[in-house]
């Protein structure tokens, strides 16, 4: 089995940046070293060192480029990869308008294998070596997915999207409380843990679920607890109105959910934006989690994520939302999450940033350790960013007094250009000149 030792900068972390102080978590090697064996990362350390121990390895040397554990991705649907940057207004208009016409087309088993295989390449060619995803209502969509993965032995999450409210969905774009329930165990039976697959049982939001739905999927939670399930929560103040009128029992938004079964450990709420104190008490009281889709927030008008105040109470990892976000770059993502968060009153550093994106996404996808993560053990899943991408990069790093200001330029204005390389499992998937 062929070692693989990749040689430049090295950033890794043992902690919490938002718990404990980040210089304390963030490690920076100027000359470090990864070493890969067997699809897993078998040891981080000062270049030299590595070389010395292991002059069998086939050595990579990207020179002044960063090494990082690769982006993950905590929310997206790829279904909406072809409709990104449409013109809209609020959320509703814009599922009506460009989301449900396009998710129909997915019960075509083709259409949906290309736009999988489309998807797919364009997160790995921003460095994204983990998506969570959802589908749509047809199972072969899922399929399509987890197999594109697999072709290129990527660690994603996904699940079937359930919807079969008649009075908010399109009948052509609706399921029932029982299929939704056959299809998403049908689903999870087939994939989970299936070489590196994860399955998500996924009610799009309440208003498109009827109770009885909820409450099958919540049914099906307890009996599969090993499942994660996604769906969202507080994405916009109309949205928070509409759920209170749909659900007039329930105490808040995130009450039609726990009333059937679908709030515990494992649950990824996307956006989350305008939370009640007892919404948050009780997401943090039961260790469930939350995903930042900043630049989806702006792009529709949703409203500004408090990051500063529930990073450090809740798990929390930052998300594209693509298609309802602008882009497929978590590099974008993360200067959103800058942008948002000053506006909130705090400048987020960009150890915090880039932890956010790889250890914070894993966490929140209860994969710490496995991905995400620059540490023995770790699944080998990598991204080679350029410190000096663009021109415009480059004069502000070349002044920069330190790594992390030399950094920064790039987590604020990088995109696709800045990525160098991406290994995923082990193996080099696209390299880039330069």
């Amino acid at each position: 089995m062929t070692k693989q030792l990749l040689l430049g900068q090295v950033l890794s972390f043992d902690g919490n940046p938002f718990e404990t102080e980040w210089t304390a978590v963030a490690h920076h090697r100027r000359r470090g070293a990864v070493l890969l064996e067997g699809g897993l990362i078998a040891a981080v350390n000062e270049a030299d060192r590595l070389r010395a121990r292991h002059p069998d390895a086939e050595v990579t040397d990207y020179g002044d480029a960063l090494i990082s554990a690769g982006f993950i991705d905590t929310h997206m649907h790829y279904p909406q990869t072809g409709i990104i940057a449409s013109w809209g207004k609020r959320l509703i208009d814009w599922l009506n308008t460009y989301t449900f016409p396009e998710e129909a087309r997915f019960a075509d088993p083709a259409y949906a294998c290309a736009m999988a295989n489309r998807t797919l390449e364009l997160a790995l060619a921003h460095g994204t070596t983990t998506l969570t995803s959802f589908g749509t209502i047809h199972p072969g969509s899922v399929d399509a997915f987890f197999e594109a993965a697999a072709q290129r032995g990527m660690r994603v999450v996904a699940g079937k999207t359930c919807m079969d409210r008649p009075e908010t969905t399109p009948d052509f774009l609706r399921d029932t409380a029982q299929s939704a329930y056959d299809d998403s165990k049908a689903l999870l039976d087939k994939w989970h843990g299936v070489g590196r697959a994860l399955y998500a049982i996924t009610p799009r939001f309440s208003p498109t679920s009827t109770e009885a739905q909820l409450r099958a999927l919540g049914d099906l939670w307890r009996e599969r607890p090993e499942a994660l399930m996604q769906t969202h929560l507080s994405e916009q103040v109309d949205e928070v109105e509409w759920v209170k009128g749909l659900y007039p029992q329930s105490r808040d938004y995130l009450d039609t959910y726990e009333a059937f079964g679908l709030l515990g450990e494992g649950a990824i709420y996307g956006h989350a934006i305008h939370l009640t104190g007892r919404e948050i008490a009780r997401l943090t009281e039961v260790g469930a989690s939350l995903a930042h889709c900043p630049t989806s927030n702006t792009v529709l008008g949703s409203g500004l994520f408090d990051l500063p105040g529930l990073a450090g109470k809740i798990r929390v990892g930052i998300a594209t939302d693509t298609a309802g976000g602008n882009s497929f770059s978590m590099l974008r993502v993360m200067a959103a999450t800058y942008e948002i968060a000053q506006l909130r009153g705090t400048a987020i550093h960009p150890a915090q940033l880039m932890w956010l994106a790889t250890e914070g996404g894993a966490r929140a996808l209860r994969q710490e350790g496995r991905i995400g993560h620059l540490g023995v053990g770790a699944e080998a899943d990598l991204v080679i960013l350029d410190l000096a991408s663009t021109p415009a990069i480059a004069q502000r790093s070349a002044r920069a007094a330190d790594f992390w200001e030399a950094l920064f330029p790039t987590l604020l204005m990088g995109d696709d250009r800045a990525v160098r390389d991406v290994w995923v499992n082990g193996a080099r998937m696209a390299a880039r000149a330069g």
